[in-house]
């Protein structure tokens, strides 16, 4: 499984957390993107991508820290890990992270405007 071995050439799980992390990871990230899409729970499905967003900058900035030569196996691409893949998950990061923010914000509006 080629998305197994990109997982495991992080350097951070366990065999079986890898395993593990290779057969779920694909159907959370699509699971969140339905949610988002079809405006399902927002606030959550906002709030776990850009959990799952903030552990992909951690584990891509780790990696480079230590000098890892891998691709960083995003959107199934052969891009190394570097620092302007560091750059752009950021910044979608940073775009996840205000996404959550104003969700959450209107609901907390609605809630006190009802």
């Amino acid at each position: 499984m080629l998305f197994a071995m990109s997982v495991d050439s992080y350097q951070i799980l366990p065999e079986w957390g890898v395993e593990f992390v290779a057969r779920t990871l694909p159907w959370a990230e699509l699971v969140l993107g339905a949610m988002l899409i079809f405006g399902l729970w927002v606030r959550w499905a906002a709030a776990g991508t850009t959990a799952l967003l903030a552990v992909f900058v951690a584990a891509i900035v780790r990696a480079y820290a230590m000098g890892l030569t891998i691709n960083c196996g995003c959107f199934g691409t052969n891009e190394p890990v570097s620092r302007l893949k560091i750059f752009e998950d950021s910044c979608m990061l940073a775009v996840s992270l205000a996404i959550t923010l104003l969700a959450f914000r209107a609901h907390r509006r609605a809630r006190h405007s009802a």
